[in-house]
């Protein structure tokens, strides 16, 4: 069966979750409160993109005890708050809310600009990201199958691919890194030092977590307990949503399988336009050096 999209703003999105209402409503009507905390990435951006982080802000949440995260879905634990179930999830939610969207900077809520809403932002080596897209795409019925890593390669490169360009996604958030209300890591910063990741969010958080809940807290959000965890690891969804026979959600969870997949054809072209894209950002991450 072809696969249709939402286009909101000029941008697609899968329609099984998405609507021209839950995108228009969350851009233009969303009350932000000033206690909101917002997850933020472009998809698959670390360890399935939002899942991560919504796992480490949960137990952050709950000092580092992990009985919320392994008994309530992470999607009703942090709402997508700009789909159709999760604007209902966040309607509804009491306070102090977390929430999660890949929104780029410019359809996020534009109530946020008069709140002391926190966001945080995560983004990952680009090229990891394409690959980790890719598998995902072939998994999820949402989105249609690719025919090609070349094609998908190209179809990420001028910001074709739903969510649109992640090259604009980026530039538009950290036009907010010198916010005190922003905060934004890399996953590669999360894989090399998890521990001091977690801190440093605690403090943006004002969480005030001792030495035993932060080491809980690492414990609970590793990979491995992850993909353990049935409320994150997405093995209770429906064949007809994710096709698991085709891969696994939570797949690899490490920094440079792009170098499996890139030929040196593709990383050169991918280089160029890197170079390019991110002109003028006076910024440096970690795939950078």
């Amino acid at each position: 069966m072809p696969v249709h999209y939402v286009t909101y703003e000029g941008i697609k999105f899968p329609s099984a979750y998405n609507s021209k209402h839950s995108l228009s409503f969350a851009h233009n009507e969303f009350l932000v409160r000033d206690d909101d905390i917002f997850n933020v990435t472009y998809p698959k951006s670390g360890t399935r993109s939002t899942v991560w982080m919504t796992e480490i802000l949960s137990l952050i949440r709950s000092h580092g005890c992990p009985g919320w995260s392994r008994t309530v879905l992470n999607s009703d634990r942090i709402p997508w708050f700009s789909t159709r179930l999760g604007l209902e999830s966040a309607l509804s939610y009491p306070p102090p809310r977390l929430l999660t969207c890949h929104l780029p900077r410019h359809i996020f809520p534009k109530s946020f600009s008069h709140s002391s809403a926190k966001v945080i932002y995560t983004l990952r080596d680009p090229r990891d990201v394409v690959v980790s897209y890719y598998y995902f795409s072939k998994m999820c019925n949402s989105y249609e199958d690719p025919t090609s890593f070349e094609q998908f390669l190209r179809d990420f490169l001028n910001g074709e691919l739903p969510h649109g360009s992640w090259f604009e996604h980026v530039r538009g958030w950290m036009e907010m890194k010198d916010t005190e209300n922003f905060f934004f890591i890399t996953y590669e910063e999360l894989k090399q030092d998890l521990h001091s990741s977690v801190r440093r969010l605690c403090q943006f958080l004002g969480q005030d977590l001792d030495d035993h809940a932060v080491s809980s807290v690492v414990q609970n959000a590793s990979f491995t307990a992850m993909r353990e965890n049935p409320m994150c690891s997405s093995i209770l969804l429906p064949a007809d949503i994710m096709d698991q026979t085709k891969g696994q959600f939570l797949r690899k969870g490490i920094c440079g399988d792009w170098k499996n997949h890139f030929t040196v054809a593709q990383s050169e072209t991918f280089d160029r336009i890197y170079q390019d894209r991110m002109q003028g950002l006076n910024m440096t991450f970690p795939w950078d050096r």
